[in-house]
């Protein structure tokens, strides 16, 4: 059995400054390009059966440069509707309703390209991509290229959990997740995994008096007064 293979998409300017992105049309930003083709070579490795994609540009151009090509679109992949919050930051909203979280406290109506949804709704979508794209696990492993709390509400239905048991589960933009079985049990096997970056060169330590780095000082002097005071006990001990 294959497993599924959760993308969340690239940073777009409103994902980088919080504001909440349901239905609006946001292009990535370079940053967000380059995370999601630094992500191709490792589902290269992968035999990949079937792709899908939510119908928003940035998952869409997100599979393209991951190299995931043929991606079919999906409606029920979309974000979560916020309706009247949509583009609002949690801070802004909370201005207006102390205390608000999404989880519990759901959004309001917006306009018509905007109505809205409960996280039940979301949930029931998830459940009829779960409810699809599981036969083809058997051929071998699914991608689905979409976004932050629609697959977080996703990977709660796979593993049995109420739609709102996504809020257990953070999810950066520009991460791939995979989602599996232990013995029969849904499970996830790999959560929020950035694109490899090159290592950073190491930079040079800087040096202390006797040439050693100053962490390297404090750690020697820190075993000599040990091995003094064992030395110390020792002594007294045979001279007893």
């Amino acid at each position: 059995m294959g497993q599924l293979i959760l993308l969340r998409h690239g940073e777009t300017e409103w994902s980088a400054s919080g504001r909440h992105t349901g239905r609006t049309e946001i292009p990535l930003t370079a940053r967000g390009e380059a995370a999601a083709a630094a992500l191709a070579p490792a589902l290269a490795r992968r035999e990949i059966r079937a792709v899908f994609t939510s119908p928003a540009s940035r998952a869409v151009r997100t599979a393209e440069l991951a190299g995931l090509h043929d991606a079919k679109p999906d409606p029920d992949l979309w974000e979560w509707d916020y309706g009247g919050y949509e583009g609002r930051t949690t801070a802004q909203i909370q201005e207006e309703r102390p205390g608000w979280y999404l989880w519990r406290d759901g959004v309001i109506p917006g306009d018509a390209a905007h109505p809205g949804e409960t996280v039940e709704q979301v949930g029931g979508r998830a459940d009829a991509v779960l409810a699809r794209v599981g036969p083809l696990l058997a051929d071998g492993d699914v991608a689905l290229v979409a976004h932050g709390h629609v697959l977080r509400v996703l990977t709660a239905r796979w593993l049995g959990l109420d739609p709102d048991g996504g809020r257990l589960f953070r999810l950066d933009t520009g991460t791939f997740c995979t989602l599996g079985t232990e013995h029969g049990r849904a499970v996830i096997t790999s959560w929020n995994v950035p694109p490899p970056t090159s290592p950073s060169p190491p930079r040079a330590a800087k040096r202390g008096s006797g040439g050693r780095p100053p962490g390297a000082q404090h750690g020697y002097a820190a075993a000599w007064r040990s091995r003094s005071r064992c030395r110390r006990r020792a002594a007294r001990a045979a001279g007893r």
